[in-house]
Order: C-alpha cells, then sequence, then structure tokens
C-alpha cells in the first residue's frame, strides 16, 4: 500500500444508504480520519486551497463484488459448455492443481491484482476445497488490504476425489481458519461456509455448514436454479424436497446470512420464501450469458424488495469488472421487458453489494462510512451531468479506467 489520505478532492457519486439512487457531488471535499472512516464530506469553497486529488477522475465507493470463484482466476473464457459440463472440462482439472500451495500462493497475488484493477475494494470469494490454498489466499488479500469473506469450497460427493472433503475434514480445517483470520484487521476479512451446490454436498456436509455458520455468525455463500439440468439433478439427489430452495432450508443454509447466486429459475413460491427469509441474491448476468444458463429478473427481484448484489462469477463470467457486469444486468433486464436504471446498477454494484453481505459500513460516500473508493477517469464528455457521467462509467467498456483504489483511505 502507497499512501493513506485523510483529505480528498473531487468529483463524486454518493449512493444513497437506503434506496437505489445517486447524488452527484460535482467538486467535494472528504475528510478522513485515521481509523479509514470518513468524518465529512461537503462542497468545496470557492477559497479551497485543496487541489484536485485526482483531475479527471469521478470518485465512487469501491465496488462490491458478491460472488467470484479463486481458483477459476485461470480458467476465464473457458467455452466448454453449459454449467455441468463446463464444470466437468475445464473447473475441476483446474481446481485440483489447487493442491499445490506454491501455485496457489502465486494465483492469489494474480488474484488481489485483478481486483485491484478494477477499484474492486471488497469481495466474496469461493476458496478451493484445499485448506493450504485457502490459507494462501486469506494471506495474499491481508497483506493487499482487500477486503473479503471467503472460505473452503465445501464438497464431498459428486466431483474428482482430488477436490471432495468429508464434512468432519471440512469443518476441522474450518475451525483453524476461523482462528486464525474472521474478524482479521477489525473486520477486514471473514470466513465463509460455502456449501458449493447442493449436487455436491451430502445431507450431512450441508447440515454440518448451517450448523457451524450459526454458531459463529458466519456468512453462507451457494448457488441455486442456474441450469435447468442443475435443478433436476438436485432433486432427485434430495426426493424428499419440493424445490432447490428447500434442500437449503431443510439444512439451515437459508437465512438472513446467506447470500445464494443465480436465481434464474425460481418459483414463484420460492421468490416468496426468499423474501420471508430475508435471503440475499448474488446476480450474475454475465456468467449467465456465456453459460447458456438464461436471465435472472432483476426488476422482479427488486420489486419484492429483496437484498441484491452484482457477481462477476469468474471464471465463468469473463471479467473482473463489477462495471462490466452492471452493464450485462442492463442487458438482461431488457430481456425481460423490465429496464433498470442506470443509477439503481451503480448503486448494486456498491451499495446493494455491501447489503448483500451484511457490511452496513460499506458502500457510500457519507459521514460514518469506512472509505473505500475507487477513482475512475472520465473520458470526455459533451456534459457533465450525473446521467452522462453514469453511462460513461457503465457502459463505455473501452473507456475511464480505474486510476486508483482504495480501503480506509489506503491506495491499494
Amino acid at each position: 500500500m502507497t499512501a493513506t489520505l485523510q483529505t480528498i478532492r473531487g468529483c463524486v457519486l454518493a449512493p444513497d444508504p437506503d434506496h437505489q439512487r445517486v447524488s452527484l457531488l460535482p467538486d467535494a471535499l472528504l475528510r478522513i480520519d485515521d481509523a479509514g472512516v470518513i468524518v465529512s464530506v461537503e462542497a468545496a469553497s470557492a477559497d479551497c486551497d485543496v487541489p484536485n486529488t485526482w483531475p479527471g477522475a469521478v470518485i465512487v465507493p469501491g465496488f462490491v463484488d458478491v460472488h467470484l470463484h479463486f481458483p477459476q482466476t485461470r480458467v476465464i473464457g473457458s467455452a466448454s459448455g453449459p454449467l455441468l459440463p463446463w464444470l466437468e472440462r475445464s473447473v475441476f482439472p483446474e481446481e485440483q492443481r489447487f493442491a499445490d500451495d506454491d501455485y496457489a500462493a502465486t494465483v492469489a497475488d494474480e488474484f488481489c491484482d485483478a481486483l485491484i484493477a478494477q477499484g474492486t475494494t471488497c469481495a466474496a470469494i469461493y476458496s478451493s476445497s484445499h485448506p493450504g490454498a485457502t490459507e494462501r489466499l486469506f494471506a495474499a488479500l491481508a497483506r493487499r488490504g482487500l477486503r473479503a469473506a471467503t472460505g473452503l469450497t465445501l464438497m464431498d460427493r459428486h466431483g474428482p476425489a482430488a477436490l471432495v472433503r468429508s464434512h468432519t475434514d471440512a469443518l476441522a480445517a474450518s475451525e483453524g481458519l476461523l482462528e486464525r483470520w474472521h474478524g482479521y484487521d477489525r473486520g477486514r476479512l471473514q470466513l465463509s461456509m460455502i456449501p458449493r451446490f447442493a449436487i455436491s454436498c451430502t445431507p450431512e456436509l450441508m447440515q454440518a455448514a448451517g450448523t457451524f455458520a450459526a454458531s459463529h455468525d458466519l456468512l453462507i455463500q451457494s448457488h441455486i436454479s442456474e441450469n435447468l439440468d442443475e435443478i433436476a439433478k438436485t432433486l432427485e439427489l434430495f426426493p424428499g424436497q419440493r424445490d432447490y430452495l428447500g434442500v437449503y432450508e431443510a439444512h439451515g443454509c437459508a437465512t438472513a446470512s446467506t447470500i445464494l447466486a443465480h436465481c434464474i429459475h425460481l418459483s414463484d413460491h420460492e421468490w416468496s420464501r426468499f423474501v420471508s427469509r430475508d435471503l440475499a441474491i448474488a446476480h450474475c448476468p454475465d456468467s449467465n450469458f456465456f453459460l447458456g444458463s438464461g436471465a435472472m429478473p432483476l426488476a422482479a427481484a427488486l420489486d419484492r424488495g429483496l437484498r441484491v448484489g452484482l457477481g462477476t462469477d469468474v471464471g465463468a463470467g469473463r471479467t473482473f469488472s463489477v462495471r462490466r457486469v452492471a452493464a450485462a444486468a442492463h442487458d438482461a433486464a431488457l430481456l425481460h421487458g423490465a429496464p433498470v436504471a442506470p443509477q439503481a446498477l451503480l448503486w448494486l454494484a456498491t451499495r446493494g453489494g455491501a447489503r448483500a453481505l451484511g457490511r452496513p459500513q460499506l458502500g457510500c460516500v457519507a459521514p460514518g462510512f469506512e472509505a473505500d473508493l475507487a477513482v475512475i477517469d472520465l473520458p470526455a464528455l459533451g456534459s457533465s451531468d450525473m446521467d452522462t457521467i453514469i453511462d460513461a462509467l457503465l457502459f463505455r467498456h473501452d473507456a475511464g479506467p480505474v486510476r486508483a483504489t482504495l480501503v480506509r483511505g489506503r491506495v491499494l
């Protein structure tokens, strides 16, 4: 980390804490305390002697990626089929390489570089099923200054022998990770319980994950209803359940601390239970397009008041850029005939993701929030109004690189 800033001046896009809207502060002065918390945000006075910190750039909260896979970093763009064949052909062979701790450490550095380069400050990350690789990932995240919730990807069936791990072994490894990393650096890093998806988990593993998460107040991450073949296989393996969500409910993995990715093919009854259980959603439109899985009805989820964040879903997702995922979310919403406003998409990429992950102190540029920020160069624009700026940030894929990424006021 190269610098810690306590005063920042510039053009700011500030998400509302509670509503899907954003305010433009054309020339704002931010002051940050020693703990990295914003203490004031005010308009710069006409005689302000603080120079613009990043001329030609706009400051937004750091992006929050609510769903991606660390051990798939090097297989981005592997077009080997829909979900289940893609796992067999591309993902499982690569994930087996993470038994090698040195390989895992190398990829962990690449992974952190990619997050920082795209302005992502906080992420919910699937590690591999290997404790050593997960340890290396935590160490890299700690060293590089990023925020994250991560843990072992739990699977004890329907995978290569080198990847499956019994629930007793997985829980023992998670105990060690909990002791060493959960709550690290004032909560910057957190352990998460991650049953990969129902197909790869026995009822015993699923129940153990739910119980462990409840005992330690941990985030639960998993997948649901991404692919029709996946749904059919899940119901075959859990014949006593009426639907996919029922599997997670029956094993203690459907709580207000659960975030489920994809949610493309949910029934109306499942949607209603998402609401009653306050489940969060990881919307991953780029990977859904790439694997031909379908398009989640984003507007319908938002209209129900559900907590939704955006996930790159690397490596089925083809980018580490949450901004590009916001553009894909725009396109997916159009397919449903229910557009979502660009302001709302930027809100989901920042504040929405923070709320989905239970990180209330993140996602806003306002007093009392931690100074996690992304600074993005603006192209030459015909107007300086807010909508023009947001459109440029989200929809001009070739314009506006990230100039700086900050966590608690520190430039990473």
